[in-house]
């Protein structure tokens, strides 16, 4: 983002940002299993996750990620649809801060993520690396 104080810079630059950017805005956090096991709070949602929603309507339901709607700042969840008028079934769009990640579909991109994503070694010495200072 921009190094601006004002809020309609602000607003400008997160409503016009590009797709490489919306990617890491439209993060979603992970399940408390998940945050210990990997050390990461938070990771960008993308196919193949399965969340679960825990804000709004659909709050407490759980399914598969089968879009993300970059442009739309929304994503799809597997099963979660409603019925139109005329009888069509269309997903519902989901905002991803509304999501907690319960099952990451991991490949080797993502494993590098995590891995430098990893807090528990981050900016911290080791007492090895203290005592082979002087």
């Amino acid at each position: 983002m921009t190094k601006t104080i004002s809020r309609r810079k602000q607003r400008k630059a997160h409503f016009t940002a590009p797709s490489h950017v919306r990617r890491v805005i439209m993060s979603a956090t992970l399940s408390k299993e998940l945050r210990t096991k990997h050390n990461v709070r938070a990771v960008p949602l993308r196919k193949d996750d399965e969340v679960k929603i825990v804000r709004g309507s659909q709050k407490g339901r759980d399914g598969k990620v089968i879009a993300c709607y970059r442009k739309k700042w929304a994503i799809h969840v597997d099963k979660i649809t409603r019925e139109k008028v005329n009888g069509a079934s269309v997903q519902i769009p989901i905002h991803p801060s509304n999501v907690q990640i319960i099952k990451l579909k991991l490949d080797n991109d993502r494993k590098k993520l995590l891995a430098r994503k990893d807090r528990s070694t981050k900016g911290k010495a080791t007492a090895a690396e203290m005592h082979n200072i002087d």
